[in-house]
């Protein structure tokens, strides 16, 4: 079973609201997942808020991000003010 780390679609028409899932990658997009890692909504500013920790744990585990997930993953990061 292959695990993919990706967006899965919310919100209204003309209106998209996205969900971060961890999900089989046989699921379809908006379909069964296997947890809710943190959302995106680009009509605010592009607010993205996403577990941390739970993303290093699927990621050690061997889940896959989706290009879209991998791209959002860079920006959030580099966006992280430097402690």
């Amino acid at each position: 079973m292959a695990v993919h780390i990706r967006l899965a679609r919310a919100g209204a028409k003309k209106a998209p609201f996205y969900r971060i899932v961890v999900t089989n990658s046989r699921s379809p997009r908006d379909g069964r997942f296997i947890e809710n890692l943190g959302t995106f909504d680009p009509s605010r500013d592009a607010s993205f808020r996403i577990n941390q920790e739970r993303l290093e744990h699927w990621t050690k585990v061997g889940a896959q991000p989706s290009p879209t997930v991998r791209q959002l993953l860079k920006r959030f990061v580099k966006a992280k003010p430097a402690a």
